[in-house]
């Protein structure tokens, strides 16, 4: 049975006075499935989200959510969307019940059973004992739980999820992805995140794009973005780095061989059972340095630089809003 699609873009773009914010984008996401969009700031990731849920008109291009085109039919795309924001945005006046209530109205939650789906909302983030505390007592934690809550509440086809997780304890964390990984699972909700937690993006998507410079430069699954590192990175000081080169060149598990300095670097296939063996035949090492294949490594790979050396630098609203930091 051939599985729809939830998100198609096709050669998507958005300028903002000359700047190629986003630029000629192409990629699909399955009904259902659990996607990572990866991306330094300013690599256009949250200007790409911000045109697939309608904050934004694109430059150029076409693309369309749960079936309807994001440009002729803003409404009915925001009518089956969900979206928690990197900053949050509930209303302070009101306690976080009466934000979930006023929410459950806004997008035509059935009233038999409404309560209920609340009940269950306010539980799953911890806040069943805070509900009815007015929003300006929250924590930044508490209100971004309520923002997640918030956005799960009327059941999205689509959920876009702008580092949702940022601020809160790993426990939490943890227990919010599961629920999220198990309502995609039992309604067939599409999710598509962005994240600075790297580890989140291994564990919960089942594919990743990494976008930098407004471009899409990889897409898979992460189990075969690490898989085409060819091995775990491993750093050597030497005393003879260039006898070292010359030595590890002619082992078939060794790859993408270069010295800098005293320091010798190495991608070692099946590091286990290979390293040892490596270790053996080279002398004089005053060190070594171990860096297992990650999304990380896939990432700096691909962009120059560790996510966590660009992430955290305002929320997505603020991002948005100024085209010179996209």
């Amino acid at each position: 049975m051939e599985q729809k699609l939830a998100i198609s873009i096709e050669k998507l773009s958005k300028h903002f006075e000359g700047l190629k914010a986003v630029d000629g984008i192409s990629l699909t996401v399955q009904e259902g499935e659990i996607f990572a969009l990866l991306g330094p700031n300013g690599a256009g990731k949250t200007t790409t989200i911000s045109m697939l849920t309608g904050l934004l008109a694109p430059t150029s291009g076409r693309a369309t959510v749960a079936g309807f085109d994001v440009q002729k039919e803003p409404l009915k795309v925001r009518q089956q969307i969900g979206v928690v924001f990197q900053q949050p945005s509930v209303d302070d006046l009101l306690s976080g019940r009466e934000n979930l209530d006023m929410h459950a109205l806004l997008y035509n939650v059935p009233a038999k059973g409404r309560k209920e789906r609340i009940d269950e909302m306010i539980s799953l983030v911890g806040l069943t004992s805070r509900q009815h505390a007015k929003i300006r007592e929250y924590s930044g934690g508490m209100r971004k739980r309520l923002e997640i809550a918030r956005g799960i509440l009327h059941r999205p086809k689509v959920l876009f999820l702008d580092e949702p997780t940022t601020g809160l304890d790993p426990q939490t964390r943890q227990h919010i992805w599961e629920y999220i990984k198990k309502m995609s699972k039992r309604e067939g909700t599409t999710i598509v995140f962005t994240t600075h937690y790297l580890e989140e993006a291994e564990q919960f998507a089942e594919r990743v794009a990494i976008i930098d410079h407004g471009k899409i430069i990889a897409v898979g699954t992460p189990h075969d973005l690490v898989a085409e590192l060819g091995g775990d990175s491993v750093v050597l000081k030497v005393k003879t780095p260039a006898q070292v080169v010359a030595k590890l060149k002619k082992m078939k598990f060794a790859s993408r061989v270069k010295a800098d300095g005293k320091s010798v670097h190495v991608t070692v296939a099946e590091s286990h059972k290979n390293l040892p063996v490596m270790l053996h035949a080279i002398s004089g090492i005053e060190s070594i340095e171990i860096r297992p294949a990650t999304l990380n490594e896939v990432f700096i790979k691909y962009t120059g630089k560790g996510i966590r050396e660009e992430s955290g630098e305002g929320g997505f609203m603020e991002r948005m809003m100024n085209p010179n930091n996209r």
